[in-house]
């Protein structure tokens, strides 16, 4: 009988040995709610692009094959273990928890099935893959991309056989090599510098198309007209392209909502602007964050073969004269200030991939809730559903340009010209590294210009690897005329686009002003720190820019303080907006108005609503 348990014990074990998960989070750093709940089975779900919906489109999420090998070496004949897509190596969430490095390339293999009922061709997404990606489907190399923040696309039609096919990835990445746009990734995480992000770092997928089909398309409104111009990028030949607009509503979801009535229609050949006049338009703002749903058709030989859901907004984001002859940031044709956290994306699970999608809208609905209506997207690209949830939420966006290098001091001179105009000098970047600049620049320009909630674009931050400043504005005004230019957040200061912005920590104070030629902006300020045991990403080297709290009603103390005694009087000077460090702690920096893991709000809600609606009052 006593060996007949055993045997029994022994067959229990092996079994549940077999059942076993084949993935789970990597390391021992603190975890999301929504990282605990994850299921490696369905990572990042939903449909990846809302603001360009097709009917028919697949996942490639989930588990894939990985190995590190060295940088030249050519496709691992063995793989080295699993890896969860789309989180980057280094996260927990990858379940790998490893560095790659300049002198590794990091391998990705898995295969792909296509449903039977795809008869054309087959379009391959990758939303972001930091930064050079080598792909290859049953051994033909579909190409090369390079940058870190936008989508790429393969159609893989022809390199399918029987609709299978074995996918292969390799990425090499340079991080802080001073040659590519890499925002705070280091080799060396420290203070305000984090942890490396290699690899596939937002979703994967498929979907069929016609062979001549919609790639994109912007929408222009004119508030005073009351109406959207509809431009559409077509890949191959058609006759014609339609656009309808139709009534939507506040906050309408692009995925569940019922439409409304057709408000107008335009019909044209590819290639021209349809105009579609909306009677009564409603505009687009945070307290109103109305949107219109849009349908986009293409036609050949009379046939519609191809169509898109899609929305858009009205609202107009230009700068204004105030009655005291101020000028200022304009929502909609009115002065308007802007006030929120500067909001830079990391996770402690994910890193630069939130866990999920609710986690992803969880900070825009806690920033909503504390009573800002402005997020400076700081040094970094969010996925599509990030600026969808802003644009359904209400939220205002100013997007930074990830940095490509850090600020350089010099014995000699400071090369970081704080305190004036013209004062500070440029970064020695190579020829290439500035090639490499406006390169991704503008594509990340054209890939986010469709969304209302972006109102400013910011080419650099506090002169890291800021070069050639009046013409990096110029080039971006080029790409996107419709909204403002902050031309450098706390930079070294030039008299080009619109908004003169400062920085100073901690308080809230203008280092100098444009005396009328610009919008004053105070960029950043505040950081007041506190470490809460428990959510920290390590429990040594904590740091705030005013040193560390012990308690969130100190906190909330200087945060009052530093915004109603002293920020108040600079906005009723002139100063335009205001941007609060931080949403959420990072790494070991934990000046976060939420701790890393976003479970534990560090000061009283109601109170920190309050407060804020009294800046925002002020103008």
């Amino acid at each position: 009988m006593k060996n007949h348990l055993s045997l029994i014990a022994i067959l229990v074990l092996a079994l549940s040995c077999s059942q076993a998960p084949v993935w789970a989070p990597a390391g021992d750093h603190i975890l999301t709610q929504w990282g605990e709940q994850l299921n490696p089975a369905a990572p990042h779900p939903e449909y990846p692009r809302p603001q360009m919906i097709r009917s028919a489109w697949k996942s490639l999420n989930g588990l894939w094959e990985y190995a590190i090998a060295p940088a030249d070496a050519d496709a691992p004949e063995a793989y080295e273990g699993e890896i969860l897509v789309p989180f980057c190596a280094e996260s927990a969430l990858s379940g790998v928890g490893r560095r790659v490095g300049a002198d590794s390339s990091l391998w990705y293999r898995r295969s792909i099935k296509v449903p039977c009922s795809w008869k054309e061709r087959v379009l391959l997404h990758f939303d972001a893959v930091d930064w050079k990606a080598d792909v290859w489907l049953n051994g033909e190399h579909l190409g090369t991309h390079t940058g870190g923040y936008t989508a790429f696309s393969y159609d893989i039609t022809d390199a399918l056989r029987k609709g299978k096919g074995e996918l292969v990835v390799k990425v090499w990445d340079g991080t802080d090599n001073d040659q590519q746009p890499r925002g705070k990734q280091v080799s060396n995480p420290h203070g305000i510098w984090y942890t490396p992000v290699t690899g596939i770092w937002q979703s994967v997928w498929m979907e069929p198309v016609a062979k001549s089909h919609i790639r994109d398309y912007n929408c222009i409104s004119d508030i005073d007209a009351g109406s959207v111009t509809l431009l559409a990028d077509v890949e191959g030949e058609a006759d014609e392209i339609s656009a309808s607009i139709f009534e939507g509503g506040e906050g309408w979801d692009v995925e569940k909502g019922k439409r409304g009535p057709e408000l107008a229609s335009a019909t044209g050949k590819p290639g021209e602007a349809l105009l579609l006049e909306v009677p009564d338009a409603k505009l687009w703002s945070p307290e109103s964050p109305y949107l219109y749903p849009l349908e986009i058709k293409l036609f050949k030989d009379g046939k519609a073969i191809d169509c898109v859901k899609a929305y858009t907004a009205l609202r107009s984001c230009t700068g204004v004269i105030d009655a005291d002859g101020h000028k200022r940031l304009g929502l909609n044709g009115k002065p308007y200030f802007q006030y929120g956290p500067l909001d830079q994306g990391w996770w402690p699970d994910g890193l630069y991939t939130a866990p999920s999608d609710e986690a992803l809208a969880f900070d825009i609905e806690k920033t909503k809730e504390w009573g800002f209506n402005l997020i400076r997207k700081h040094i970094k690209v969010e996925p599509a559903r990030w600026y969808y949830h802003c644009d359904r939420l209400g939220m205002l966006v100013w997007q930074d340009m990830p940095s490509i290098a850090p600020n350089l001091h010099s014995d000699q001179n400071p090369q970081w010209g704080q305190w004036g105009y013209g004062q500070g000098w440029d970064y020695p970047l190579s020829e290439q590294a500035k090639a490499t600049y406006y390169k991704e620049w503008g594509e990340i320009i054209a890939q986010l210009c469709k969304y209302p909630c972006i109102v400013v674009w910011v080419p650099f931050n506090e002169a890291w690897g800021q070069f050639d400043t009046p013409a990096a504005v110029d080039f971006t005004r080029a790409q996107d005329p419709s909204r403002l230019i902050n031309s450098a957040s706390g930079g070294n200061s030039y008299l080009c686009g619109d908004i003169l912005d400062s920085h100073n920590y901690p308080n809230p104070v203008m280092k100098f002003r444009s005396e009328g030629a610009q919008i004053d902006v105070l960029g950043e300020y505040g950081g007041i720190g506190r470490a809460v045991d428990g959510h920290l990403w390590q429990a040594d080297r904590n740091w705030g820019y005013q040193g560390l709290c012990s308690s969130g009603e100190e906190v909330l103390e200087k945060y009052r303080a530093y915004a109603i005694d002293e920020f108040i009087p600079q906005v009723k000077s002139g100063v335009s907006a205001g941007i609060y460090t931080q949403t959420t702690d990072v790494e070991v920096e934990v000046n976060g108005i939420m701790t890393y893991d976003r479970k534990v709000v560090k000061v009283d809600e109601a109170a920190l609503r309050e407060i804020n609606l009294k800046v925002r009052e002020a103008l």
